[in-house]
């Protein structure tokens, strides 16, 4: 089973891009210990270093429903701003793309040709028709295996290929949809979110950065010295 679900800052300030990004983190983390197969397949930087403005993930295995339930809805991050504001307390979206479901297709909407493999192989790759195209008629999305020196192999390689471009094209046409609907998408409801989670303070984690820069420039320095 795969699920896709997408973490997102919607109009909040700075600290909401930094808070998408930790939570991007701790999700992947818990889907893998959760025996899945997290995949990022998209992310929309913020204006700062290590910010995310927007990130979709694709969460593959027999619990990704349930994990995908755990996340859905708002998220609170509770943590002091670095720009000096009152509030401690920043919110995120987490959503479910419940319109993705990768399709069945039907075989008589493959075409398949074959032709020689190009490359270093021996002589049956130079002789032998073992490479093979997979086209999907209906899109005319294509693609080729020529890895291995049995023909039956690539044929099963190309159709497992061509299967994962088709779901990366429904992927990619669902997000330009997204886009033109992120303004009804982050909406957040602040007053039951699914998750609470405390975080470091914002201003606290700079100074701490910029405390262990001058002491490695510090530590440098006093080398250089020995040296000399």
């Amino acid at each position: 089973m795969k699920k896709i679900i997408q973490i997102t800052a919607g109009n909040g300030p700075e600290e909401c891009t930094y808070v998408a990004a930790q939570v991007l983190k701790i999700l992947i983390g818990e889907a893998q210990q959760s025996g899945l197969n997290p995949k990022v397949v998209s992310r929309e930087t913020g204006q700062q270093n290590g910010t995310v403005l927007s990130a979709t993930v694709m969460v593959e295995g027999i619990s990704a429903q349930k994990f995908v339930d755990s996340w859905k809805g708002t998220i609170k991050w509770i943590g002091k701003s670095q720009t000096g504001k009152k509030s401690k307390t920043w919110f995120i979206g987490v959503f479910e793309l419940e319109d993705f479901q990768p399709e069945v297709f039907n075989e008589k909407d493959f075409k398949f040709q074959t032709m020689r493999s190009s490359g270093a192989g021996g002589q049956n790759v130079n002789k032998v028709n073992t490479a093979v195209r997979a086209i999907h008629i209906p899109t005319g999305i294509a693609v080729t295996a020529m890895d291995s020196r049995s023909q039956h192999q690539n044929k099963k390689l190309a159709v497992e290929r061509l299967l994962q471009k088709l779901d990366e094209e429904k992927l990619k046409e669902i997000q330009n949809r997204m886009k033109t609907e992120r303004n009804s998408r982050i909406e957040l409801k602040k007053g039951n979110p699914t998750r609470i989670i405390k975080g470091t303070d914002f201003k606290k984690q700079k100074i701490d950065e910029k405390n262990y820069k001058s002491e490695r420039q510090k530590l440098k320095r006093n080398l250089e010295k020995d040296l000399e």
